[in-house]
């Protein structure tokens, strides 16, 4: 037992380590914060695209892109913006790169999302909100989406604890995010508790986001029950 606490729990190491694990802790929180949005207002444009468009040509583009997307690694298509484009296009810095991989991949998982709830809501409603002198944007942005997204938001929450996880991913490319610092710290001092550590940090902002997505899980059932 002591070599096990000495190994993966071991307070000395926890103590010297926690300050650079905060700082990669600060980057996953702003770096899921700058890709989740991104990656929703794009999932939603590909939905809108999908759902309304009167063009053939659209709706199949968007579905052969939101296939394609879901189906890519979102490994390897990081590897392959980072240090594939740069023989086409130049460097690219390490944000852009794996902002550009999250959403890209993200905005297919959202548009799926946004698809489904935009789906659950009867065509009257749309006719019925045009018929009161409603443009059509008017309609989807005050009546369509409002209810739609109401309708999803346990899964629109599950993509976003999706993403967070995935953040450990940019650490590959350098990074300097918790998994990236994690394993840094345990090079100088040769003990796995850092990365302990870091599932611990992860567990301390992962919980809650997933008992509130357990609460609107449970809401929506009770809501489709008593309908």
């Amino acid at each position: 037992m002591d070599i096990f606490l000495h190994n993966f729990f071991n307070l000395a190491v926890f103590r010297e380590a926690l300050p650079h694990l905060l700082s990669g802790f600060w980057t996953t929180l702003w770096l899921s914060a700058l890709v989740i949005p991104l990656g929703a207002a794009a999932g939603l444009l590909l939905a809108l695209g999908q759902t309304q468009s009167s063009s053939r040509w659209v709706r199949g583009a968007i579905i052969v892109y939101i296939d394609f997307f879901r189906a890519f690694p979102p490994l390897v298509l990081l590897i392959f913006l980072y240090f594939g484009l740069p023989f086409v296009i130049g460097d690219l810095p390490k944000l852009l790169a794996v902002a550009l991989a999250f959403v890209l991949n993200n905005a297919s998982y959202f548009a799926e999302v946004f698809r489904a709830g935009i789906k659950t809501i009867p065509v009257g409603q749309m006719e019925a909100a045009r018929s009161t002198g409603l443009t059509q944007l008017q309609a989807l942005r005050d009546v369509i989406l409002p209810q739609a997204t109401r309708n999803v938001l346990p899964d629109l929450l599950g993509n976003c604890i999706e993403i967070i996880k995935l953040t450990a991913i940019a650490s590959v490319v350098g990074m300097p995010e918790l998994l990236r610092a994690a394993r840094d710290v345990q090079s100088l001092v040769y003990n796995p508790s850092p990365i302990v550590l870091a599932a611990l940090l992860y567990l301390a902002l992962l919980w809650p986001l997933t008992r509130l997505l357990a609460r609107l899980e449970h809401r929506k059932a009770q809501r489709m029950g008593t309908a």
